[in-house]
């Protein structure tokens, strides 16, 4: 399979339909910084949500579609293979990077992981967002014996990998990333997860808090702020 072919069909037919709660939450914990790298751009929502916030934005994507997508909006993208090649950048080049989920489509985690270090200033941040492969969901599905791939959820058949909050926290640590706050969207919008009666009133502010109070076992994707050592 060609993923940059699979990926502009993708885009084309997705345009800009997104969750913006989901992002609106994420962005809760940006820092404050001048220069931002997003990476896995996709359709150039969240890096618009920052352009007007003052920031000036860089962004890569697999898809050329993707990257078109991106300078529309007015971010500086570039088509880069995470998989195939490190980042197009000079070392310590941002104050900020942020990814939201792309690294379950990556077949290869780790260099990506290094190449964030690399281009992030001493103090930077690196703001994550990633499906929980650890939902309570996910937990029960495999109790009852099976793994049911199902779109939206943390085993969409677009996932690569599959990460934990511990195993990702430990990840970020052993490159000297130090986790400073951890926070949790229920995505509750997910019906494929979720029942109906999850989003009357009372029972979606409930789980609301208990995804962002416990993210690894009632979030659907968990958020880490971490912070590159001086």
């Amino acid at each position: 399979m060609n993923l940059r072919t699979w990926y502009d069909a993708y885009w084309s037919e997705k345009g800009d339909l997104v969750d913006r709660h989901r992002l609106r939450q994420f962005l809760e914990h940006i820092a404050d910084g001048e220069q931002v790298l997003v990476l896995d751009s996709g359709n150039g929502v969240l890096g618009h949500m920052l352009l007007e916030r003052g920031y000036r934005v860089f962004a890569t994507d697999l898809s050329g579609v993707a990257c078109r997508m991106s300078r529309d909006k007015g971010l500086l993208a570039v088509q880069v293979d995470l998989d195939a090649g490190g980042l197009p950048f000079a070392d310590e080049s941002f104050d900020i990077v942020v990814s939201d989920s792309g690294l379950e489509h990556r077949f290869f985690v780790e260099p990506v992981l290094d190449e964030v270090v690399r281009v992030l200033r001493p103090r930077g941040q690196f703001l994550l967002l990633l499906p929980n492969i650890a939902h309570w969901w996910v937990r029960w599905q495999l109790l009852r014996g099976h793994f049911p791939v199902r779109r939206n959820t943390p085993t969409d058949f677009t996932h690569l990998r599959h990460f934990t909050l511990a195993d990702t926290r430990r990840m970020l640590e052993e490159r000297g990333l130090r986790v400073v706050a951890t926070d949790g969207s229920a995505s509750l919008w997910v019906w494929q997860m979720y029942p109906v009666y999850f989003r009357w009133p009372v029972i979606r502010d409930v789980y609301t808090r208990l995804a962002r109070g416990w993210p690894s076992l009632f979030a659907r994707d968990f958020i880490i702020d971490a912070r590159k050592s001086p």
